[in-house]
């Protein structure tokens, strides 16, 4: 198959372009448009009739800025429906929706960030700077709202009878009777308190649960199941959003660990506002509200309710007219449960499930038991993690998924025939490289992302076989298609990273990526440190050019994943509960001797600096405080100092509830120890960061200051937790320290 062979050449690590010699890669052109990366598509989306593949794309002259294309899936024809430029009022984004885009980590994203499409297949909804917009298929755009007000949480309904939005806390359904011409929208749920939102998801439901939808329509359009979110028991804290033109002081409801949550109920109301219940959630409040869903045919709500220690997850079925409630099933746990979006409702009432109950995330399918519960068949089984479900056909009993049975440096598509008993998962993608997927509802059609390490994210339309049909977005290196690539100046230079895998303490395997300048060396060396849960660093992709421009400037790039990190398994997570900053830092040392026991560190004569952000941050900080002398400097970006100022769902899910025991919280803390840091030290950090606040910052730099410890600050007012549009300044500042501390950078 073409598609192979062209990833076979390039995981060869032989680039197609012929060049005497590459262009210098400069840390301007790393972050400038057009990105090295291509084109880097997002919301794929298949049409409800198949014909058309619907993607935001970025403009080459401007990589942040994204617009609507559809591509046709029979000729590969590809345009622009939705310009956002055209649409754009300029206006400041209002404060919730500036940081629902942090918490979305699209905070660098202009233009379109989403939209929906109808079910006739002829038009769809697209928000664009705060207003909501109706396009069709033929270049019309109709506006549907044009208030002061954001309108947020924009949905169709399934039947494309009603959209739905949220303004100033308050559920709204318009009516959309033939088409694109609405009638007048209609307040369904709010309250006259600014305390109290209808159809949102609250901060941490955001943040730390993965669920962004705080409203949901019922297949035929009946009934509406909202989230009420009352935030009054929840502390208020005054965030100073300092910024260049002054300080501006936002009342934030702030969840910090130990304290109370946001109360969550969930209601059920007709389109009209009409007919609206409870749903009965079960008789403790202190829960949260983790996925909503409905049954196909519309009767039955389903709704997981976790625990708030997040050890114990209930499947709810819910009766959309009463609200009445019974347990479908159950998970447990003694650490914590990992969540997740595979949840598939079935026609037959049967239900396709991710459970790690076997001590990896696998696939079952939850059917008619005893008692009125579900009793779980696992579909999936071995020592590998499941990812995503992409689709479905329930007439042939075959799924499609991603996940990790080659290699957890490899994230692949796979089919599988659930109704064939003793079937085993059949990879459809290329090796050596990481593919994501989306599937139309029929499960005839893939949108698959592939990436290598040397070849950028290509974006191709495939069948159910795998089979490639037409290239939605080629982004091709090699070849005469690829001599006008952003990345083709440079590609002669590209090194490609080498990948390894070192064994913990505990006996397991933990891998690690490098690149590195040809020749011995010794090359001073940066290790990249994340570390913390939920994340998956090393894998086969595409390295992201400012790795690139410091293997130029003639540095090793090294980076590990630790035990704690994700889609290994939960017992290569596990040891970190209650137990933060302790074998995430034992792995990164080893790590660290690894490193200067090889001969292209000079055996340990070159310099060994240590960079993260957020979770990282705070690695760096555990690290120099766990090693003094050990590194030649390190780079600490938003870090968590005190885990009693981060968030309940986050912390308490790892750490345990404070108010019970606050010893992992001591223990775990970098602040204790601060004294302790005698190395070289950059701290960074946003002003205006509702994630990491920045008085994680301020306290570290009073316990450094009272310990009588020099360290390197830099603050950026008005910046937030990501830092957007700051990647140069934040570069600058890191290459000019590094300079001074571990090695020559060009700064």
């Amino acid at each position: 198959m073409k598609f192979a062979l062209l990833a076979t050449a390039l995981l060869a690590g032989v680039p197609a372009v012929a060049q005497s010699s590459a262009q210098p890669l400069t840390l301007e052109r790393v972050f400038a448009s057009p990105s090295l990366g291509g084109a880097r598509p997002r919301v794929l989306k298949l049409s409800p009739d198949g014909r058309l593949a619907t993607l935001l794309k970025s403009r080459a002259s401007d990589k942040d800025r994204f617009d609507l294309w559809a591509v046709d899936t029979a000729t590969g024809a590809s345009r622009m429906l939705v310009d956002s430029e055209k649409l754009a009022s300029g206006s400041a984004l209002s404060e919730a929706e500036r940081m629902n885009r942090e918490r979305r980590r699209i905070a660098d994203v202009k233009g379109i960030t989403d939209y929906a499409w109808a079910p006739d297949a002829q038009h769809l909804l697209v928000p664009v700077d705060g207003d909501l917009w109706v396009a069709g298929l033929d270049g019309s755009v109709s506006r549907l709202t044009s208030t002061p007000e954001t309108e947020t949480d924009a949905k169709l309904s399934p039947k494309g009878g009603f959209a739905s939005f949220v303004r100033d806390g308050h559920l709204f359904v318009q009516q959309l009777a033939g088409g694109p011409n609405p009638s007048a929208a209609r307040e369904v749920a709010g309250e006259s308190t600014a305390k109290v939102s209808w159809g949102v998801a609250e901060f941490i439901a955001q943040e730390e649960l993965a669920r962004f939808d705080g409203h949901w329509w019922a297949p035929d359009d009946s009934r509406i199941a909202a989230a009420r979110v009352d935030e009054s028991p929840v502390k208020q804290v005054t965030r100073a959003a300092i910024g260049a033109d002054g300080t501006r002081l936002f009342t934030q409801a702030y969840p910090a660990a130990g304290t109370a949550n946001a109360d969550v109920t969930l209601w059920l109301l007709n389109p009209d506002g009409t007919g609206k219940v409870q749903v009965d959630l079960g008789t403790s409040t202190d829960i949260y509200i983790a996925r909503v869903d409905w049954a196909v045919d519309g009767r039955t709500l389903y709704v997981q309710r976790l625990a708030r220690d997040q050890q114990r997850l209930d499947i709810l079925a819910v009766d959309p007219a009463t609200g009445a409630s019974r347990v479908l099933a159950s998970e447990t746990a003694k650490t914590w449960l990992n969540l997740h979006d595979i949840f598939r409702p079935l026609k037959d009432g049967s239900i396709l499930w991710a459970s790690e109950r076997d001590g990896y995330r696998h696939l079952y399918r939850l059917a008619g038991g005893k008692a009125r519960q579900l009793t779980p068949t696992q579909l999936t089984r071995g020592r590998w993690a499941v990812d995503e479900l992409a689709g479905v056909d329930e007439k042939r009993g075959r799924l499609w998924f991603t996940g990790f049975a080659d290699s957890t440096l490899e994230k692949h598509v796979y089919v599988l025939d659930w109704k064939k008993p003793g079937d085993k998962p059949r990879r459809l993608t290329a090796p050596g490289g990481w593919h994501e997927a989306v599937m139309d509802a029929a499960g005839q059609r893939l949108i698959v992302t592939s990436s290598t390490p040397n070849q950028p994210a290509q974006v191709w339309l495939g069948d159910g076989a795998g089979k490639r049909l037409a290239w939605i977005e080629e982004n091709r290196l090699d070849g005469i298609n690829g001599s006008g690539h952003p990345y083709a100046p440079y590609l002669a230079a590209h090194v490609a990273p080498e990948f390894g895998s070192l064994t913990a303490a505990d006996g397991q395997g933990m891998d690690w990526r490098l690149l590195k300048p040809a020749g011995p060396g010794p090359f001073p060396v940066l290790m990249q440190v994340y570390g913390g849960p939920h994340a998956h660093n090393v894998h086969k992709r595409f390295t992201a050019p400012i790795e690139q421009y410091l293997v130029s400037k003639g540095w090793a790039v090294f980076q590990l994943d630790n035990r704690g990190s994700d889609n290994r398994g939960k017992a290569f997570e596990d040891p970190i509960y209650r137990a933060m900053g302790g074998v995430e830092v034992q792995d990164q040392l080893q790590a660290l001797a690894w490193i200067k026991a090889q001969p292209w560190s000079g055996f340990g004569a070159a310099k060994v600096a240590v960079n993260g952000w957020s979770y990282g941050g705070y690695m760096v900080l555990k690290l120099l405080q766990a090693a003094p002398g050990a590194f030649a400097a390190g780079i600490a970006g938003a870090p968590v100092t005190r885990w009693e100022l981060y968030d309940t769902a986050y912390t308490e899910r790892y750490l345990g509830n404070p108010a019970r025991d606050a010893g992992p919280y001591t223990r775990s803390g970098a602040l204790g120890d601060a004294g302790k840091i005698n190395d070289p030290l950059l701290l960074m950090h946003g002003m205006a960061d509702d994630n990491v606040v920045f008085e994680n910052s301020t306290a570290l730099m009073t316990a450094l200051q009272r310990a009588k410890t020099p360290f390197d600050l830099m603050v950026y007012p008005g910046a937030t937790h990501a830092t957007p549009g700051l990647e140069v300044h934040t570069w600058i500042t890191r290459l000019k320290f590094l300079a001074r501390t571990t090695g020559p950078t060009g700064f």
